[in-house]
Order: structure tokens, then C-alpha cells, then sequence
């Protein structure tokens, strides 16, 4: 009969595979590098920082968020306010341009309680 010590090392090989996370995974890794082969010519691979930073505050029917861009190219942000009650209607603001170094305020309300709220973002 064989020691168990000869099979420890196949096992711990074997019980470190299995127990590697997806993004380990070679197949992961090899994924991202095909979407960026992708990209439309004369488009920069890596289009830099971009986002304003939003703070969103509900103080029971009311909400507002507010939005600083500490980055270069304005970001246009939009307040999104989902209601609670079936029959209260959902609310989306019009986008508002965040410039560079600029905060923004935006609100918004419900009739009763809000469910979530929350801030897109688009270049």
C-alpha cells in the first residue's frame, strides 16, 4: 500500500485549482485583451479618468444628489427616483452638465416614500 504522503502534493495541486477565482482563470484574462483589439480604429484605448462623484441623500419624500467633477471633460449627469407606491409615478431629471471642477445639485421627489434613487452618467 502507498503512503498518503506520495499523493499530498496531487492533491493540493488539484485543491488549488479548483479553488481559483474566476478572474485568475487564463480564459478570463485572455477575454479582455480581445475586446480590446475590437475597438474602432483611430479610438484611444484608454480614454482616461471620467465620472463625477455623487452623493445621493433621501430625507423622506424628498431627494437630492449632488455631483462634483473633479476631472477634466464635463460629465453629463441625470437623477433617477423610483417610488414606492404602484400608483407613484417614477421620476427622471433632465441631464445636467457637470463641468470640469464643478459640483451640480439635483432633486427630486415623490409623492409618498422613495424606493431608490440614483445617478447616471454619460460623456
Amino acid at each position: 500500500m502507498r503512503s498518503p504522503r506520495r499523493f499530498a502534493p496531487a492533491f493540493l495541486a488539484i485543491a488549488l485549482v479548483t479553488a481559483l477565482p474566476y478572474d485568475a482563470m487564463p480564459h478570463a484574462r485572455g477575454k479582455h485583451s480581445i475586446s480590446r483589439a475590437r475597438m474602432k480604429p483611430g479610438q484611444p484605448a484608454d480614454p482616461g479618468p471620467f465620472g463625477s462623484e455623487c452623493r445621493v441623500h433621501v430625507t423622506g419624500s424628498h431627494v437630492v444628489a449632488y455631483c462634483h467633477n473633479p476631472y477634466p471633460e464635463t460629465d453629463h449627469v441625470g437623477l433617477h427616483i423610483e417610488c414606492d407606491p404602484w400608483w407613484d409615478l417614477d421620476t427622471d431629471s433632465a441631464p445636467a452638465d457637470a463641468g470640469p471642477a464643478m459640483t451640480v445639485r439635483l432633486t427630486g421627489r415623490c409623492w409618498q416614500q422613495v424606493r431608490s434613487a440614483w445617478v447616471s452618467h454619460a460623456r
